[in-house]
């Protein structure tokens, strides 16, 4: 019988997991592409990255502490494929 949340063996899928999934598929396609972009010369574009975020952080000094707020995104070719795969692999397992 099953039950909500769970696949078909019985093992729960949380959800947190599922982004733990997603994470390492987009940093494990962004080492590959920087791999194969700067050992193979064809395939040099995929280690292109484009940054998106903030340009500078936003530091708040409050005099017993800093705060120092900042975000970024640095996305290439690979990055994208990784965690379509990574996405693709935790829906069917």
């Amino acid at each position: 019988m099953l039950r909500w949340g769970y696949n078909v063996r019985g093992i729960l899928k949380a959800g947190g997991f599922k982004w733990f999934v997603i994470i390492l598929g987009a940093v494990s396609g962004s080492i590959l592409g920087d791999i194969l972009g700067n050992n193979v010369s064809q395939l040099s574009f995929l280690k292109a990255a484009y940054t998106i975020g903030t340009a500078s952080p936003l530091i708040v000094n409050l005099k017993i502490f800093v705060l120092t707020l900042g975000f970024n995104f640095n996305i290439n070719v690979m990055t994208i494929i990784g965690t379509i795969v990574a996405i693709m692999l935790y829906r069917r397992y």
